[in-house]
This record gives structure tokens, C-alpha cells and sequence, in this order.
């Protein structure tokens, strides 16, 4: 979708939203991760995947969404990020 003729895109306030998004979705991923990896690391996986999958497709209509598109971006980084730091600490 593109906006207004003439509109720009605001790339530094948008950047900033999703570094925003990806440290909070980050943290909280790799955070409850761990906890549920200290009862078991099959539950762990399970939990992870299933609500990454629960909210693939809200998150692909929100990609389109002038404002949510960065709360989007930052929110899959925070994801990758978070389960790389799990794979890592599980190493």
C-alpha cells in the first residue's frame, strides 16, 4: 500500500518503535522460554511454536498497516532474537 502522493516515511520514529518492539517481544520470549525450559525443554518448544503460529496471521495483515508495520518488524526480529538467546543458553 502506498500513502499520499508527496507523504514520506518515517524511517527514524519507525526504526525507533521497532527496536522498541524488538527488545520487549525479545526479552519476554527468552524469558518465558527459559522458565518453561527449566520444567521441561519439549514444553518449552511446544509453547514457542504454538503461539508464534497463533499470531503469524494477525501479524501478516498488520505488516500493510502504516503505524503497525513497525511494531511488526520489531516484534519478528524480537522473536529470532529471543529463540536464538534460547538456543544459545540451552548450549
Amino acid at each position: 500500500m502506498s500513502g499520499p502522493v508527496g507523504a514520506h516515511t518515517p524511517w527514524a520514529t519507525g526504526l525507533l518503535v521497532a527496536g522498541f518492539a524488538a527488545a520487549l517481544t525479545g526479552v519476554g520470549v527468552a524469558a518465558c522460554g527459559a522458565a518453561m525450559a527449566a520444567v521441561h525443554p519439549l514444553l518449552a518448544l511446544v509453547v514457542n511454536v504454538v503461539v508464534a503460529v497463533g499470531v503469524a496471521p494477525t501479524l501478516w495483515q498488520w505488516r500493510t498497516v502504516p503505524v503497525w508495520r513497525w511494531a511488526v518488524l520489531g516484534a519478528v526480529v524480537g522473536v529470532v532474537a529471543g529463540w536464538i538467546a534460547l538456543l544459545a543458553g540451552a548450549g
